[in-house]
């Protein structure tokens, strides 16, 4: 696959987006987001979920206070870029995610879709698909 700017450009935004993700940051996921956002996830058991009170639920889910941060590495596997505009990108991928689980390495996997918009000169992601 043969990118250009705009295509590395979006694939460093929705990178940024899942790292704060992994590291549990929500001021910056939020940034990234349409306040509006809407989601299809296995979390919301095959509903449209609307708006981001959905996903700051599980960002302030209290983390266990003794337990030593375990390093996370997310990756973008064979991502797919459809322009639909200049401001407008669907962008689909498998997302890989390394972490440690009782001091041995895991990697699990799931399929995304993210619709990115731009607004004002700002890219926001507007709807998300994981399964």
């Amino acid at each position: 696959m043969t990118l250009n700017e705009r295509d590395r450009d979006i694939l460093t935004i929705n990178q940024a987006m899942l790292n704060s993700v992994a590291a549990g940051d929500w001021a910056t996921y939020a940034g990234f987001c349409s306040p509006d956002l809407s989601c299809f996830e296995a979390e919301t058991n095959g509903l449209l979920a609307e708006g981001l009170d959905f996903h700051r639920f599980y960002f302030e889910l209290p983390a266990d206070p003794e337990a030593t941060p375990a390093p996370v590495n997310v990756t973008m596997a064979r991502p797919h870029l459809r322009w639909l505009s200049d401001d407008a990108v669907v962008l689909s991928y498998t997302r890989l995610t390394q972490r440690l689980s009782g001091g041995d390495a895991i990697t699990a996997s799931c399929c995304e879709t993210r619709i990115w918009q731009r607004s004002n000169s700002s890219w926001q992601q507007v709807h998300v698909h994981r399964s």
